[in-house]
């Protein structure tokens, strides 16, 4: 006997499994049992579970019987005319949907030409099997599945028009393209997803050549004139709230610029930018440590005479402002007030970016690198017909990646430019690479995609031919501006002494084993001395017993507090966190003595 389970509950058994599951699947699509009904048989168990459940992923694939699609040439052929609708190729049993656990027991054919006897299914096309942002990707049959996936998560982390009401957001940390383009190799979902609603991304003009070095690796090399004419181009933008709290005994927070007696006042110039009500004014050019609201708070812990006490009534200062490396224009205003009733500011901040050394671009097809340096355009080499291009690859990041299709999409680029008509690229259902050749011969091109270029430096021609043509490049989220970190002093912890953490801080680097290892293979000694001196303190040690020791600065005199001012007591340079260690060994009861070099 089988198991029969409804929607995860036992509801019954029947004699033969096989029997009732060709029942079931026989009624689903004569519409006698809903289309929702899936079934999985589990043959290990004995089991058949039957799903009507919600929140499932579901699939349409087009039904196989005796090794021949039930979708014929006809069903085509009414489609076009209007004659037939999705919902009737349901109805009449040509097309089911198909959830995860029914799909273990289908056999699904990819197409036409690979059918036979077993198959159950058939995919309405072979472009189904990848998702909404893989089949963003011209030519991605070309390429390796790794790429593939690593091409979809880029597309992810692009620029371009996220959403056309971004000025009425107060989004976190966004970035606008300025002049997002149209890919010129699409593919079918471009058109399906409105792509030209919201590209992110410029078609370039790129040459697969190596220049001086420069783009070893996954570096690339950008033309100065498309950066200046507006080449990646973007702005990011980054809001800032503040809301008057209530708390209890009728105290509330305050907007307003902070007063000099309350506790814990900014320099004065931090506050410049606000206006009588506390709040910053629109188009104000802000920097780190600028104040974007000015507010008061209640002190944090009351007292219980607070009426009596003069220090409970001193307010803090609790001002919202920009934190280190920070900068940029004032975007938005806006004040509000929040479901309970609170005034609320909101700020936006406005910040262009210009394409930099260590920016991130990437191609569709996984290609990702940083920009290692910007030409000027006389010095980038130039095509006999005086192009020059946006972009230098590496031809290196082409042999162990197999991005064939990142290669078509060049050729594919250049065919469109040419002739003034998209390519398509659909995955299983692209332009072919001999109509691009041929395209190319057309217009006087080589085929190969390959042409002759100068040196702009020297102006003598490359001996090779390159490889040259056009290429979607985007602009990721990944710029250098907001991973920038350095810092000479500044904050330290109040315990240790060392630098505190943190980019926004204005924190150290914390330099490890292995960081400590590369200074050491690098030769340079001095800098790790610097580096490792960030809490270096000198103590006084009592040569007789080990203990610290005590130096009076008033009178010029150093004592042990054990052993009295007659022993010799020595200066040493150690680090904080030393001495930290051995008062916690103190603290412990564990006498931890001292022996200077001298003793041994």
């Amino acid at each position: 006997m089988v198991d029969i389970f409804l929607n995860e509950k036992y509801i019954g058994e029947v004699d033969n499994g096989d029997t009732f599951i060709n029942k079931i699947k026989e009624e689903r699509r004569k519409s006698i049992l809903p289309n929702e009904l899936n079934y999985y048989y589990e043959e290990k168990y004995n089991s058949i579970y039957l799903n009507t459940s919600k929140g499932r992923a579901r699939r349409p694939l087009i039904i196989v019987k005796n090794g021949a699609s039930l979708f014929k040439k006809e069903h085509i052929d009414a489609i076009d005319k209007g004659l037939l609708k999705w919902k009737d190729l349901l109805k009449e049993g040509i097309i089911e949907y198909v959830d995860a656990a029914e799909e273990e027991n289908c056999y699904i054919a990819l197409d036409e030409n690979n059918l036979n006897k077993d198959h159950t299914h058939i995919e309405i096309s072979p472009v189904a099997i990848l998702g909404l942002c893989t089949s963003l990707v011209p030519y991605s049959n070309y390429g390796g599945s790794s790429r593939l996936i690593r091409g979809t998560k880029i597309l992810k982390q692009s620029l371009g028009l996220y959403s056309s009401n971004f000025l009425l957001r107060m989004d976190t940390d966004v970035n606008i393209l300025h002049y997002p383009q149209i890919p010129l190799t699409k593919t079918f979902m471009h058109d399906i997803f409105n792509y030209d609603k919201h590209p992110s991304g410029q078609n370039v003009v790129i040459a697969i050549m190596s220049y001086e070095g420069y783009n070893m690796s996954d570096a690339i090399i950008v033309n100065k004139g498309s950066v200046d004419r507006g080449f990646g181009r973007s702005t990011f933008f980054k809001p800032f709230s503040s809301e008057e709290k209530r708390y209890q005994g009728g105290l509330m927070d305050e907007f307003t610029i902070p007063d000099k007696e309350v506790k814990g006042y900014r320099a004065e110039k931090d506050y410049k930018f606000l206006e009588d009500d506390g709040v910053i004014y629109e188009g104000a050019k802000i920097k780190a440590d600028d104040v974007l609201v000015g507010k008061v708070s209640p002190p944090r812990f009351l007292g219980e005479f607070e009426e009596f006490s003069i220090a409970a009534n001193v307010k803090r200062e609790s001002s919202v402002a920009l934190k280190h490396g920070e900068k940029g224009v004032v975007d938005s205003v806006l004040l509000t007030e929040n479901e309970e009733g609170n005034r609320l500011v909101q700020v936006r901040l406005r910040e262009q970016r210009i394409p930099e050394v260590g920016d991130k671009f990437a191609s569709r097809h996984g290609q990702k690198g940083v920009i290692s340096y910007i030409v000027k355009t006389e010095d980038m080499p130039f095509t006999v017909s005086g192009i020059v291009p946006d972009i230098l690859f590496s031809p290196f990041g082409i042999p162990s990646r197999m991005t064939i299709s990142h290669l078509i999409e060049i050729i594919a680029g250049k065919v469109s430019a040419l002739s003034g008509e998209f390519v398509d690229g659909t995955a299983f259902d692209v332009t072919p690479e001999s109509d691009l050749k041929e395209n190319l011969l057309k217009m006087g091109f080589k085929d190969d995609g390959t042409e002759l270029m100068y040196n702009g430096i020297t102006g003598k021609v490359y001996p090779a031919r390159i490889y040259i043509g056009n290429i979607y490049y985007l602009k990721l989220k990944h710029m250098v501006a907001n991973k920038l970190h350095a810092r000479a002093s500044g904050k330290i912890q109040l315990l240790t002494r060392q630098p505190i953490e943190g980019r926004l801080q204005g924190g150290g680097l914390r330099i490890g084993e292995m960081e400590k290892d590369c200074f050491v293979a690098h030769g340079a000694a001095m800098v790790l001395k610097e580096r490792f001196d960030s809490d270096k303190t000198v103590i006084y040690v009592c040569e007789e017993c080990g203990m610290w020791a005590v130096y009076d600065n008033y009178k010029d005199k150093e004592s042990c507090p054990k052993c009295g001012s007659k022993v010799k007591i020595s200066s040493i340079e150690v680090s904080y966190a030393f001495k930290l260690l051995i008062d916690e060994l103190k603290a412990l009861c564990v006498y931890p003595k001292i022996i200077l070099g001298g003793k041994f």
